[in-house]
């Protein structure tokens, strides 16, 4: 039997910016009860509209509009699909810009030890629709993201595909990334150097990105991430400064390796974070992530509220297997259900 849901709010959030002349077009939503029939908002703002929808099933298929005196232009993209029990029916559409995010030319900033290399990937429609704030992912070895003429054995993560892949099946909220390249990983993802590294990142890199983009800097919408050493310098950041680093994803992680962190997990205090393990089988740092794993559920972790722990049998050490899995800890850090709570 079909799901039968009534007075369903949609908030459609889009700059409502008036022309020369003085006019200003209407938002208007079309669902898939009748793709030719405009439905019309509820209620109005400069910052677009609300609109009350009632339809029978368990989905519905819905798309932005703009109505400019006789044009329709329609929101780019897929179909946003909403499910009866949608948490946050909130949509942030764009009517002009590409599909594909964009990745910034090459910036840098002085830390310890030199000069930091960064590249930023800005989600599609960023520059169009202003009143949208993002998460961030600061991502260590940021050489190895985008490119592979730049990346180890030129193999790329891929991240900026997977981001626009994820938010073209809309299962994931749009985030910013910054790519971050060290002078010395050697020294910035190991003890004791790992120590300024996490000062910069917190008390240097962070404002510096907030203060330049349009960023959520809320710790619950600041997420680290990395593999191997980088890994291990995630979790550092986060557990040694989770009032600004809320999230931490290690994949393939070299803890006990360079680290003190089994013993500062099983000793300090539980922060208010979440963490993302993972590792290849069997020789991917298979046995030193299960066993940071059951450290930090002796801790009061739990798994799949504020602890995701995955194994990948015959998964290598390597930019190619990272990139065939980052998919999931974007997805518990953004994904729609996850965050529909805490990133209103």
């Amino acid at each position: 039997m079909s799901l039968i849901r009534f007075g369903m709010r949609i908030e459609v959030v889009y700059p409502m910016i008036r022309d020369s002349e003085g006019a200003q077009p209407r938002l208007v939503l079309r669902t898939e009860a009748d793709w030719g029939a405009d439905v019309e908002p509820t209620t109005t703002s400069a910052s677009g509209a609300y609109f009350d929808i009632a339809w029978q099933g368990p989905t519905l298929a819905v798309k932005p509009c703009l109505r400019d005196g006789g044009e329709l232009r329609w929101a780019q993209g897929g179909n946003y699909v909403l499910s009866a029990d949608d948490p946050d029916p909130q949509i942030y559409p764009f009517f002009q810009a590409n599909l594909e995010g964009s990745v910034s030319e090459v910036m840098r900033l002085s830390g310890p030890g030199g000069d930091f290399n960064l590249r930023v990937y800005l989600p599609p429609g960023y520059d169009e629709n202003t009143l949208r704030r993002f998460p961030v992912i600061y991502m260590h070895d940021g050489k190895n993201l985008f490119f592979p003429e730049e990346a180890f054995a030129g193999e790329e993560w891929q991240v900026d595909e997977t981001m626009d892949r994820l938010d073209e099946m809309n299962a994931i909220r749009k985030a910013i990334v910054v790519g971050v390249s060290p002078p010395d990983r050697g020294v910035a993802y190991t003890a004791p150097g790992y120590d300024e590294y996490g000062r910069f990142m917190a008390n240097v890199l962070k404002p510096w990105v907030d203060a330049r983009w349009r960023t959520r800097p809320e710790a619950e919408s600041t997420i680290v991430m990395g593999s191997s050493l980088g890994g291990v310098a995630s979790l550092h950041l986060a557990w040694a400064h989770p009032a600004v680093f809320g999230r931490a994803a290690c994949l393939s992680s070299t803890f006990g390796h360079a680290d003190d962190l089994f013993e500062r997990v099983g000793r300090d205090p539980k922060p208010a974070i979440q963490i993302y393990l993972d590792s290849g089988w069997p020789r991917d740092n298979y046995d030193a992530t299960n066993a940071m794993r059951d450290r930090l559920v002796a801790r009061g972790f739990r798994l799949g509220e504020d602890l995701l722990h995955f194994s990948f049998p015959d998964g290598l050490h390597s930019e190619r297997s990272w990139a065939l899995r980052v998919h999931l800890p974007f997805q518990f850090f953004l994904g729609r259900a996850w965050t529909a709570r805490h990133l209103r």
